[in-house]
């Protein structure tokens, strides 16, 4: 009898285990999300939230800093500034305790207290490491179990490069064995686009003159082939990730340097670029041509001009918070045509993301909305205030939990 029983039971576990797939391990690991886009692919989102907004599971005081959160199973990972100290910090995901933090001193300029003086730039989590870079340019390797330093650079003094002012903000990306991101400065002749060996922290390949930028890089495909993204100085390119090589490039002017916001693809010929300050929006296609990548402007237009947010893209269309020092309106552009689907007022300078058919805004207010797009209007579902002034940091999905922060606050959200 108790050999069937221990029969019976293992049988029952191998048909388990053939019929139910294995549950995803809760990820997040670098800027922008698993595809660095902030579209995330998960269901069961709520077609509406409490009018208090929806249930919170936790809440805790953090510190200054505007580094989105990355998630990895059971923890979580950001950085923040506390006095005279930048931290790099990892958390308990299901209850936002401290489970190791690494800080070291970081002298800030007048420049970048206005607004908080950072952190920026979102940690790059790749297998057992996790890479950050503060606002002076200090970028560390840690084991992101334990917190201990595998390496370090000081991009500033070792490559010359020029701190910006408000502090740097890019973030970096993973190829291959390497992680990439700019460094570019004033001084940085022929390395203002720096990948470094994950292992060990070497120069895999420096390359370019590019004037340094706040935009993150991205990867895309085209006819089989890997490029690496950059938005810097006056102009969105594409490079040979393996080397740096140029492939193509092609001109967007930026008042004051201020490349904030990261490029959008739409997955097969198209790139849109934004910045604000007058600057404006474009869409380029680029298409093969005898072998060699070329670039063809389909449209340009100041009716969308991003500051420091991210835009996103629900069906035909790119979403994204327009202005900067006057109001900002949430737009909606086609993104083959450049038209104006619709404008929403209502909403402060907001950060965005794309989930189960939903949008979810929050502006720099702290005010959180749940919406739908449509080709004619924005329909809010729900809408409530979380956080305080300045909640400049994007929001975090995992599953059906979302992290949300301002600058010196976290919550983690049930939005289920």
């Amino acid at each position: 009898m108790t050999f069937n029983i221990i029969r019976n039971t293992i049988l029952t576990l191998f048909a388990m285990a053939i019929v139910c797939p294995p549950v995803a391990r809760a990820q997040w690991l670098q800027f922008g999300g698993p595809n660095r886009n902030f579209t995330v692919d998960t269901e069961g989102l709520a077609d509406k939230w409490p009018d208090n907004g929806p249930r919170k599971l936790w809440n805790r005081e953090l510190g200054d800093g505007y580094t989105a959160i990355c998630v990895d199973g059971d923890r979580l990972y950001t950085m923040y500034r506390a006095g005279d100290h930048e931290y790099a910090v990892s958390l308990d995901a299901k209850t936002g305790d401290t489970v190791w933090e690494y800080k070291y001193p970081v002298e800030v300029e007048q420049g970048m207290i206005q607004f908080g003086p950072g952190p920026h730039s979102t940690p790059l989590i790749v297998g057992e490491r996790i890479f950050t870079v503060g606002i002076t340019m200090r970028m560390f390797c840690f084991d992101k179990r334990s917190g201990s330093v595998l390496w370090k650079r000081d991009l500033a003094k070792e490559f010359g490069a020029s701190v910006p002012g408000r502090g740097y903000s890019a973030s970096p990306i993973a190829y291959k064995n390497t992680v990439i991101l700019p460094v570019g400065g004033d001084d940085t002749k022929g390395q203002s686009i720096v990948a470094f060996s994950q292992s060990d922290g070497k120069v895999a390949w420096k390359n370019h003159d590019f004037q340094i930028t706040h935009a993150s890089p991205i990867l895309i495909k085209l006819a089989g082939k890997t490029h690496l993204v950059v938005f810097m100085g006056a102009q969105v390119a594409g490079l040979n990730p393996d080397n740096g090589d140029l492939i193509w490039s092609h001109p967007h002017k930026t008042m004051y340097g201020a490349n904030l916001s990261t490029p959008l693809w739409n997955g097969d010929d198209l790139i849109f670029c934004s910045a604000a300050y007058d600057s404006g929006a474009r869409v380029i296609r680029l298409k093969n041509e005898s072998g060699k990548t070329v670039t063809e402007e389909l449209w340009f237009s100041k009716k969308l001009r991003i500051h420091h947010g991210n835009a996103i893209r629900v069906g035909d269309h790119i979403l994204g918070s327009s202005g900067d020092f006057g109001p900002a309106f949430l737009t909606a552009l086609d993104f083959k045509t450049g038209d104006v689907a619709w404008r929403q007022r209502g909403f402060s300078k907001a950060t965005c993301l794309y989930a189960d058919g939903k949008v979810i805004i929050l502006d720099e207010d702290g005010n959180l909305t749940l919406a739908t797009a449509t080709n004619d209007k924005l329909d809010i579902l729900s809408q409530c205030q979380i956080a305080e002034r300045i909640a400049w940091t994007t929001p975090t999905l995992v599953g059906k939990t979302l992290y949300i922060r301002d600058r010196t606050r976290i919550w983690a959200l049930d939005i289920g």
